[in-house]
């Protein structure tokens, strides 16, 4: 790993935050007592763990809707600038986290469970915690039930194509935290060869990936034809207070209009990195692997040959320029933010990650039959995630 260092330092940031976040709760909550607990590691938001009153909640501040590992790199500018730019954005109608509240209450309204919003106030989100294993725990644990769990969570989040749903959504959407968006904002052709120097040596692979899936592409498509996303499902993201025979609970949406493709291909690129972060016995990422096949299985159950063909590629694809996405901003983090623990590991052992990137964008390239690619791909999962 071969991070750039910070243009602005960690520490100064998170001792901002944290007074926002007392200064929003003291107003939110006057007369209760305010105590920061522990900081949970994020590359995009801030997010700290406190107490008012005892109670126990979560706070997550934004700056400027970029990721922090934009920030500190320096690309809104120096801390004075991104200072004085935060004060006028946080204030802004249309915030990034005033859209994920109406996110999460949107989800609510189309049937699915959410964390509950505690206040939002000063650019600052409170939500209160949901306590309970996460898909990320469940498929640790049995990966055996892959198939039905990832399953369960996208047909519950099925309400949420309602028209009137829909129309608040695109009044709410998150763009920002689009699979496409994402890719094209990181790799586009000006800037985007500077940033992948800054991946040590897994740039040089990943660059050639890149070159590959800017081709690979989806054309795009009308805005309105296209389906309303979750957006951000994560197996962190879905937790199961009950188990796993209860319904999910719902964290970080970013909800928006996107490809059918879209919730399924961000659901098993973060499950995929986990498996390969956790090093398991071949057993284990055999019946990931297989569950995940399912997964793809049952979401296409309705189409034609030549359809599944068509929908499986752009699954694909989907999938590895999330991957791409999020490794090369691992890779990129200046060494004095902290990363999730998973993130450490992938860091540690790129190569791991970027072979089935390469050997994938490599047959979608060369034409193979995208239904022959797919297969391949999940056996290229096993096998990086036994290495």
């Amino acid at each position: 790993m071969n991070a750039a260092s910070s243009a602005i330092a960690a520490a100064e940031v998170f001792a901002y935050a944290d007074e926002k976040i007392k200064q929003a709760a003291t107003e939110l909550w006057p007369g209760n007592a305010v105590r920061l607990g522990q900081h949970t590691p994020s590359v995009t938001t801030y997010v700290r763990r406190l107490t008012v009153d005892g109670r126990p909640l979560y706070a997550k501040l934004s700056l400027l809707g970029l990721s922090l590992v934009s920030v500190l790199r320096g690309t809104a500018g120096d801390w004075a600038q991104v200072r004085a730019a935060q004060a006028a954005y946080q204030g802004s109608p249309g915030a990034l986290l005033e859209r994920e509240a109406r996110g999460l209450a949107i989800v609510q309204e189309a049937g699915a469970w959410t964390c509950q919003v505690a206040g939002h106030l000063g650019g600052v989100l409170f939500t209160q915690p949901v306590t309970g294993p996460t898909l990320a725990d469940l498929l640790a644990k049995d990966p055996h039930q892959t198939g039905e769990l990832m399953t369960r969570a996208v047909v519950e989040l099925a309400g949420l194509q309602q028209p009137a749903l829909a129309r608040a959504v695109d009044e709410a959407a998150i763009t920002e935290r689009g699979i496409g968006s994402t890719f094209n904002r990181k790799f586009n052709g000006i800037s985007g060869p500077t940033y992948l120097r800054n991946a040590g040596q897994a740039g040089e692979a990943l660059s050639t990936v890149v070159l590959r899936l800017r081709r690979l592409r989806p054309a795009p498509t009308a805005g309105h034809l296209l389906p309303v996303t979750y957006g951000d499902l994560k197996p962190d993201h879905v937790v199961f207070p009950d188990g796993a025979d209860g319904r999910p609970v719902f964290l970080d949406p970013g909800l928006g209009r996107g490809r059918p493709q879209t919730d399924a291909a961000k659901l098993i690129s973060r499950t995929v990195l986990g498996l390969i972060a956790s090093s398991p016995d071949l057993a284990a990422a055999d019946a990931t692997a297989t569950g995940i096949e399912e997964f793809a299985d049952t979401l296409t159950v309705d189409l034609a040959s030549d359809e599944r063909a068509e929908w499986l590629q752009d699954l694909v694809v989907l999938w590895l320029m999330d991957t791409t996405n999020i490794l090369s901003t691992y890779l990129t983090c200046p060494p004095d933010l902290p990363l999730p623990e998973h993130a450490g590991k992938l860091t540690a052992h790129a190569e791991m990650v970027c072979a089935p990137l390469e050997t994938t964008t490599a047959g979608l390239i060369a034409g193979t039959d995208p239904r022959a690619v797919w297969r391949l791909a999940l056996a290229d999962v096993v096998k990086a995630a036994n290495q």
